[in-house]
């Protein structure tokens, strides 16, 4: 099953679009504090567990977004980088994040990404996979865009919203439709089994926990 919408600039756009500087100062508050454990039933701690678990020396975070969970997680290593298509989002999360010295790459995703650095031990996908355009089988290029930079004995990990598939209370119902409809979300079609077919079709290791209509993943060679 395909969803409706199809990859293009426009469709790009209006999943990063609504990440403006009045919509960030209130994010984490909004997901992290009563979407995540009212609404998505995957609970903010879990993400942040997650994350502090997989975390290499040398990271990047693909969806800069608030900075939110690195800085909660608090992890030191050799180096922190921040991806992200919007300029405002990579501004916000790296003056929060100032304490780690981030570097930052503005890139787009469904493209191969210009960076010729060192490897990195673990790239993250927070909360991306669903915000962007098309079926999970045709969003996944971008795992084939970011497996180049990564080490070969590192490990991709993050967490997506399902539409499919999955439990979802009245509240999550309604709000996922809506953020549909809007192209904030794309991810009606999501599954629990095409994320981890396409991840399986790229990766030896593959591991997939559910908390509510959340996936968090990890994936290794």
């Amino acid at each position: 099953m395909s969803h409706p919408n199809t990859i293009n600039a426009a469709s790009i756009e209006a999943g990063q679009a609504v990440y403006t500087p009045r919509t960030l100062r209130i994010y984490d508050l909004l997901v992290m504090g009563f979407s995540n454990p009212m609404l998505w039933k995957c609970p903010t701690p879990a993400l942040i567990a997650h994350y502090t678990r997989h975390r290499g020396p040398r990271h990047l975070e693909v969806g800069a977004g608030t900075g939110f969970i690195p800085d909660k997680a608090n992890v030191s290593g050799e180096h922190l980088a921040l991806l992200d298509l919007n300029p405002q989002t990579l501004a916000y999360a790296s003056q929060r994040l100032a304490r780690f010295q981030p570097s930052t790459l503005q890139a787009n995703l469904f493209e191969p990404i210009a960076y010729t650095g060192p490897a990195f031990d673990s790239i993250n996908l927070g909360y991306v996979l669903h915000c962007l355009p098309g079926s999970m089988d045709e969003k996944s290029v971008v795992l084939d865009h970011l497996r180049p930079l990564l080490h070969p004995k590192g490990v991709l990990f993050g967490s997506t919203l399902l539409g499919a598939g999955v439990a979802h209370n009245w509240g999550a119902r309604h709000l996922m439709a809506t953020y549909n409809r809007k192209g904030i979300f794309c991810n009606t079609a999501d599954s629990l089994e095409s994320l981890r077919k396409n991840l399986q079709q790229r990766f030896r290791e593959v591991h997939i926990q559910l908390h509510g209509c959340g996936a968090l993943f990890s994936a290794r060679n």
